[in-house]
């Protein structure tokens, strides 16, 4: 190892390699609830040239290495091991160019979601991809895992928002397939390998996004309903009535949106009674009457045949995000209310219902000290579980008791954050055994020596 140490301070200066006392507590832990560990040593590259030449000096020493983007990760992918080296990605961040003809941007791995937005706002085009940590997760980190978020509805997940790719194989050569169009049926798409991998097969080091022109005016509104079966159908409504519209649909079940209003201070209840069921609804269109009009006609629509028990549409921006605080006040609660097991699953949208009566009902007999939290996206299929524990002893049979169901209705025990190294175990209820056997057998293609994020997703 001080060989391998040794070889790394003669190519690299003490801002690109930290050992020892250098080495901050940033690159050990992440936002899951892997236990920290510290690494051997953290690579900062520059430039895809270098982190061509770190990753082919750990290669020939068979070195284990764990890339490291904004360090946002739910799953433990990006925590070190005590055998392993960090690449961290945080310099090599920048825009590299907006192309307005082509509508698209080509970024540097290490930069910021909520730059990449920023930056294109300003040209007049709109980065469909929003997540809650838009200010510190990277676009590198958002490939690596696929990430969703709020706008998946309408726009698809990461993906489908990729048009190129450059990536650093275990080996050290250099994929380059910056790719501007959206058309190019040219033999494999490689590109797809690489999205959501979580930094097994490749180190993403620059991406070509495909960008929307920007629409003038959001639409949003705060329903209430009776029960889960009338959102759904509000969203099909919604779909229809708005051509495809709809950028955003999230629910929030009593459970959670309760304790949310009752337990951030700066949240307020805009509504004066309490409902089972809540709706936030966005929508993405022209700015005029005839939008405006449209929209309210097809709440009241919703109103009038008893799909919503009631509705609120945004006056202003600042409604809008008063409403958005609801939805996103998990983040002011998560630690206060630990022990706590978050799930982030997907379930057949005509399975959801009894899925989440049967989990809250198998819970309640086995566990009845536990509370369940319930909110998601819904429309893309994703629900959220935040289970609070009586007992942190009881996290694993919790983590069965929901994963079995989430297998049992053939969804997927990862609908965003990806597997890591928390969910590796359950894998096999959302994956078939050959499918598992061929994503080993292509880790295997690109990776024969294992180095790049060992013992992650498997």
């Amino acid at each position: 190892m001080n060989g391998l140490l040794d070889r790394l301070q003669n190519q690299f200066d003490n801002k690109t390699l930290l050992i020892g006392e250098n080495i901050g507590e940033k690159y050990c832990a992440d936002w899951s609830e892997v236990p920290a560990q510290k690494p051997i040593a953290v690579l900062r590259p520059t430039t895809t040239e270098q982190v061509s030449e770190m990753i082919r000096i750990c290669y020939e020493w068979g070195q284990p290495v764990v890339t490291q983007g904004g360090m946002t990760g739910l799953a433990g992918a990006a925590i070190p091991r005590g055998d392993e080296i960090v690449l961290s990605l945080e310099r090599m961040a920048g825009i590299e160019e907006i192309d307005t003809d082509s509508m698209c941007m080509t970024v540097l791995a290490g930069t910021s979601l909520e730059l990449a937005q920023e930056a294109v706002l300003a040209e007049g085009f709109y980065l469909a991809l929003d997540l809650g940590a838009r200010g510190s997760c990277t676009i590198g980190g958002n490939v690596a895992t696929n990430a969703g978020g709020s706008q998946v509805v309408r726009y698809g997940m990461t993906r489908n928002l990729v048009l190129g790719l450059e990536v650093v194989l275990a080996d050290g050569r250099i994929i380059s397939s910056l790719n501007k169009v959206i058309k190019n049926n040219t033999g494999y798409d490689l590109k797809q390998l690489f999205i959501g991998s979580e930094g097994t097969l490749g180190i993403v080091t620059r991406v070509v996004l495909k960008l929307h022109p920007r629409l003038p005016r959001t639409y949003t509104a705060l329903c209430a309903t009776a029960d889960l079966g009338r959102a759904i159908a509000f969203f099909k409504q919604a779909q229809t009535e708005l051509a495809g519209g709809v950028c955003a649909f999230e629910v929030m079940w009593a459970s959670y949106y309760d304790f949310i209003v009752q337990h951030v201070e700066h949240i307020k209840n805009p509504f004066e009674q309490a409902y089972p069921i809540y709706v936030l609804l966005q929508y993405q269109g022209a700015d005029n009457s005839v939008i405006n009009n449209m929209f309210e006609e097809m709440l009241f629509s919703a109103l009038e045949k008893g799909v919503l028990r009631n509705a609120l549409i945004a006056q202003s921006n600042r409604e809008a995000d008063a409403f958005w605080q609801i939805r996103d006040g998990i983040g002011d609660v998560i630690s206060s209310i630990s022990p706590v097991v978050a799930f982030d699953i997907s379930i057949p949208i005509k399975s959801m219902q009894v899925f989440v009566a049967e989990v809250e009902q198998q819970l309640k007999q086995e566990l009845p000290d536990e509370r369940c939290m319930l909110f998601g996206h819904i429309g893309d299929s994703n629900l959220h579980l935040a289970v609070r524990l009586s007992d942190a002893n009881h996290r694993a049979a919790v983590s069965a008791l929901v994963y079995q169901k989430v297998g049992q209705y053939q969804g997927s025990i990862s609908a965003e954050h990806g597997i890591g190294m928390l969910k590796k175990k359950y894998l096999s209820l959302s994956r078939s055994a050959e499918e598992i056997a061929l994503m080993k057998e292509i880790k295997q293609m690109f990776d024969p020596k294992q180095i790049l994020n060992r013992g992650r997703i498997f």
